[in-house]
């Protein structure tokens, strides 16, 4: 049974292609990027309105890449949460082939709890670990 109960559909668009044609390696992270801040917003821990009230910045991240993307490709992108520790949270992310199940890319980024406005990490806030442990259906 996969780990993630969070999808989100991807347009592969033009722009996204390299000289061989096929998805450029950096947009595999952009991909990962957006659905991450749709899982975020989708839980009630972003309006996405402000970035200053994100609350999070990126720290690390990794891409294992298992196969390339082509233009008309039918892609989505699937998040959890694998760990929420005091000032971070480390987020799993899997690319896959809608129509064949192929995993394309895995990936791990860590986020780390951040106010921009005193440009300071902060506690992960109870509220954040709470709405994660519901949906993921486990203890942070």
């Amino acid at each position: 049974m996969s780990d993630f109960k969070f999808y989100i559909p991807i347009e592969v668009r033009y722009r996204d292609l390299d000289a061989q044609w096929h998805v450029n390696h950096t947009c595999f992270l952009t991909y990962m990027e957006q659905a991450r801040m749709e899982y975020m917003m989708n839980l009630g821990l972003f309006d996405g309105k402000s970035f200053l009230d994100l609350r999070a910045i990126v720290a690390d991240a990794h891409v294992t890449y298992l196969a390339p993307i082509t233009m008309g490709q039918n892609v989505r992108v699937g998040t959890c949460t694998k760990k929420i520790g005091n000032k971070s949270i480390i987020y799993a992310y899997q690319i896959e082939d809608v129509d064949t199940g192929q995993i394309l890319a895995t990936g791990e980024f860590v986020s780390v709890t951040y106010n921009f406005r005193e440009q300071k990490s902060i506690p992960v806030p109870d509220e954040w670990r709470n709405r994660i442990s519901e949906f993921e259906e486990k203890d942070f």
